[in-house]
Order: structure tokens, then C-alpha cells, then sequence
């Protein structure tokens, strides 16, 4: 199949809205220099900047975030984290585009909350949000209306679009899944599918995934993307990665039968954008 077919079939899968997009840190790089960390590594330097970290895990953001929590307390890790997402990104034309479209769920994997901030001004949406366990003992999630304010899971079933965001975002109340612990507590129960909401379970039933800006490169990434994934059903599912591959990356997309596209991030949205989509 070409590169072609394919982003007819993905144009014509997001118009219908049997596309759920995963958006990676990847994607900021879409939206001009917007000086926000774009990269865990470029995170962790923010993060080190202010706070003396072991040379050995200065670029490791889940060891780093761990050591600030243990000897700076939790409040100094949120303060940073909060710090370096201050400022705000221009949604891309990317965001602004899947934002147009009647996407029941997009899920975000980066801290920006830039496609949230897409949705501004569209009525009938909300966010569901991974909080920390050292914050929030007994809840895996939040849920925030559209303006911000705190919701709960039935609100959740009257809007039109769920904006899911696993591991937080400083946007709306600075909800951050980042050191050791927080990930520990998460992926010691992910497997039987307890931190992921029932409204993201339902809504990915019967769906693919079109995987951007994301890099399965690491653990982490690789099975957050393979819980969210689990049960979706068989697609068809896409990841937008250029370049060489990690031999874990292709063992990742061969087991989850991902289809690749291998071209930059910027030419893929140029070519999605070349065409309107199938259904209009």
C-alpha cells in the first residue's frame, strides 16, 4: 500500500471519526519556537536547572522528577513542572485541523496541552487527566469541562469530544504523571486496564490510532500506547515515524500491526492537508 492510500484512508477515517489521533511531544514542533520543552530530555535540563540532580539522571526526566520529589518535596517538582509549561504554544495547523473535526477522542502524551487549547471556544467538550497518586491518593483521573472547572465521569457522557490526557498537563490544574513513583503506581495497574477511564474504554472500541509525534523508543511510551490501545480492535492503526527505527519500535509496530509512514512530521500534515476529507 503507498503512502498515498494511506492518507486517504486516514482522511476519510478522521472525517468519520473511526481515527483516534495520539499525540507525541513530537507535535510541538509544529507550532513555531514556543520555547516549551519539547523532548523528555529537554524537560529534565528545565527541570535541573533549578534544582541540583546527580549527573548520572540528569537526562533521565522520570529519575530526575523522582530525585526533586524525594529530597525538594512533591510541591517543588509541581512548581517546576508548572514553570516550564507556563508559557502557552500557537495550536498548528495540525491541531487546528483535528480540532475541526468530529473526533469523539484524541488523546494528548505531552504536558502542552496545545490541542485542548485548539478545542477553545467549541462548546460540548471536556478533559479527563492522569493525577499523580502522591497527590490525589484514591483517584487515577480527573475530569475538567471545557472552561477549566472540575467535572465528574457523567459529565463525560454528554460530550462530543474527550481529550484524554494520560500523564497530565499543566492545563487546568498542573495534574503531572512524571517521576518514578507516579509511573510505578500507574503501570503496576495498568495492565488490567484500572487507570484508563471507562469513557476512553468505550470510545476506543472499535476504532484505530493515528500516532503522531511520537517515538516508541522507550518503555514508557511503548506501553502506555499498548494499554490505551488494548482492545481497540484491529484498526487499522498508523504512527507517522521518520527515520531509522529502534529495533524495539519495529518489535512494537510489528506486534500491535501499526502501519509506519515514514516521512517528517511537517510533509505528513502538508499531504493530509492537500485534499479535504473523504466524507465532506
Amino acid at each position: 500500500m503507498t503512502i498515498a492510500r494511506d492518507l486517504d484512508d486516514i482522511r476519510t477515517a478522521l472525517a468519520a471519526g473511526l481515527a483516534i489521533p495520539y499525540l507525541g511531544p513530537e507535535t510541538l514542533a509544529l507550532c513555531g519556537d514556543s520555547g516549551l520543552p519539547a523532548t523528555p530530555e529537554t524537560l529534565a535540563d528545565k527541570l535541573c536547572a533549578k534544582v541540583s540532580v546527580p549527573f548520572k539522571i540528569r537526562r533521565n526526566l522520570t529519575a530526575a522528577a523522582q530525585y526533586i520529589e524525594n529530597f525538594k518535596h512533591r510541591k517543588t517538582l509541581v512548581g517546576l513542572m508548572n514553570e516550564a509549561f507556563a508559557g502557552r504554544a500557537e495550536p498548528s495547523p495540525l491541531h487546528r485541523y483535528l480540532a475541526g473535526l468530529p473526533l469523539p477522542l484524541v488523546v494528548e502524551t505531552w504536558y502542552d496541552g496545545t490541542f485542548a487549547d485548539a478545542l477553545a471556544g467549541r462548546a460540548g467538550w471536556g478533559r479527563v487527566q492522569g493525577v499523580s497518586r502522591a497527590e490525589h491518593r484514591d483517584q487515577w483521573v480527573k475530569y475538567f469541562a471545557a472552561d477549566g472547572s472540575e467535572a465528574s465521569e457523567e459529565d463525560a457522557a454528554g460530550w462530543t469530544t474527550l481529550v484524554y490526557q494520560p500523564i497530565g498537563a499543566a492545563r487546568p490544574a498542573g495534574n503531572y504523571i512524571v517521576s518514578d513513583s507516579d509511573y510505578v503506581e500507574v503501570l503496576t495497574e495498568i495492565d488490567i486496564q484500572t487507570p484508563i477511564p471507562a469513557r476512553v474504554q468505550a470510545l476506543r472500541t472499535g476504532r484505530g490510532f493515528l500516532f503522531l509525534g511520537c517515538r516508541f523508543n522507550h518503555q514508557l511510551t511503548r506501553s502506555y500506547a499498548r494499554q490505551v490501545m488494548k482492545r481497540s480492535g484491529d484498526g487499522p492503526h498508523w504512527a507517522v515515524l521518520p527515520g531509522e527505527l529502534t529495533a524495539n519500535e519495529v518489535r512494537f509496530l510489528e506486534e500491535q500491526n501499526i502501519r509506519r509512514l515514514d516521512l517528517p512530521l511537517a510533509d505528513f500534515l502538508a499531504a493530509l492537508l492537500d485534499a479535504e476529507p473523504a466524507a465532506a
